[in-house]
């Protein structure tokens, strides 16, 4: 036996030896020394108070990214810049630059490094980064509710009239509740790889959202099937609940943005479409509990789950979070609901017998699913 785990720790215990021996000696730097320096940059965050812009930026390069100047709308300004984490890799630094910007206005940045190479970025609407107090957070939150919890609860009410549908109907649903994840599923994937295409090469963004959304869909895969059995009733009520909630907080961070650069009249159009949108996906949670008896204190646990991570979304929205961690939220967001999917179409296979899953009014569901959260899209 010890024989056995001493053949299986050499090959590792090699392996930490070859990168380390690289690490260390760096061969590789020699070969490279006379080729010129690559940079990478990406502006990670922008904040914008009175009379000053303040610049997040991760850079990467075969040497540390230095800032040697910056201009503002053409013209050159003075700035500090403070190093939060130095070196060649994946460098953060803040650049603050004192500028009277304009309300509503747009502004050109470029910062121009030590070798030249110039990194540009638009404000398209200038607006002062809001500041987060009791009041403000009290707000946000209020339009977190609006925007998550209330409408998910309003579908939950429907639940009563599901207690009475045949067969047939309550298939249908089921289909209605997977067209609607699926909508969900693609609007999610292309909100990630949308953030993700932001992301500094290294980070490699858009590899990420794809892991965290295998991942996140093994594990809760793993965990709804923990007792052996594919999860059904408030279980699977409640896994459908975290997915909507997953994309909720990203819902919630579009509204939180627009906010950000002064678009009210756009938020409070993102939240209307928002809000009838997560109404239909109330209807889809309360599906699996047709067949249950569950409490009251059952349902509020629900909406809050499938709802309150609006509120956390909207505040985040608000302070330009990094795009990598948008790409992170996206990524488990998609894997709960494809996890969501899968369970509620085993589930339908389950309840319509062998080779009789898919029959009109299980086609017709999922159409018309597609088709309620295209047309409620259309009003975001």
């Amino acid at each position: 036996m010890r024989a056995n785990w001493f053949w299986l720790a050499l090959p590792a215990a090699v392996l930490v030896l070859i990168v380390a021996l690289l690490l260390v000696w760096r061969p590789l730097d020699q070969l490279s020394q006379q080729a010129p320096p690559v940079e990478e940059a990406a502006i990670e965050r922008v904040n914008l108070t009175l009379g000053m812009i303040s610049i997040d930026i991760r850079t990467d390069g075969s040497e540390p990214v230095v800032i040697a100047q910056v201009q503002v709308d053409t013209a050159y300004r003075l700035f500090t810049a403070t190093p939060a984490s130095e070196g060649r890799r994946l460098g953060l630094t803040r650049i603050d630059i004192p500028y009277p910007w304009i309300e509503g206005e747009a502004h050109h940045i470029a910062l121009v490094t030590s070798t030249g190479a110039i990194i540009e970025h638009s404000i398209d609407v200038a607006t002062a980064t809001p500041r987060l107090s009791g009041e403000s957070l009290a707000l946000l939150a209020a339009v977190g509710l609006l925007l998550g919890a209330v409408p998910v609860a309003t579908g939950l009410l429907a639940w009563p009239a599901m207690r009475s549908l045949s067969r047939p109907t309550m298939n249908f649903l089921l289909a209605l509740t997977i067209g609607l994840l699926a909508f969900l599923l693609i609007d999610t994937i292309g909100e990630g790889l949308e953030a993700a295409a932001e992301t500094i090469g290294r980070l490699r963004g858009t590899v990420l959202f794809w892991v965290m959304l295998a991942v996140t869909t093994l594990v809760l895969l793993a965990l709804g099937r923990a007792k052996g059995a594919a999860p059904e009733g408030l279980r699977l009520a409640t896994f459908i609940a975290l997915g909507i909630g997953l994309h909720n907080l990203g819902e919630g961070l579009a509204v939180g943005a627009a906010l950000a650069t002064g678009e009210a009249a756009l938020a409070t159009f993102l939240v209307i479409g928002f809000t009838i949108h997560n109404v239909t996906e109330g209807i889809g949670i309360a599906v699996p509990l047709a067949d249950e008896r569950p409490r009251f204190l059952h349902f509020v646990g629900l909406a809050a789950l499938a709802g309150l991570p609006a509120i956390l979304g909207t505040v985040a929205g608000t302070q330009a979070v990094s795009p990598l961690w948008i790409a992170v939220c996206f990524g488990v967001g998609a894997g709960a609901i494809l996890q969501v999917i899968i369970e509620v179409a085993a589930l339908l296979a389950r309840r319509s017998g062998q080779g009789q899953w898919l029959s009109p009014p299980v086609a017709a569901g999922v159409t018309v699913g597609l088709g309620v959260m295209y047309a409620t899209a259309l009003l975001v």
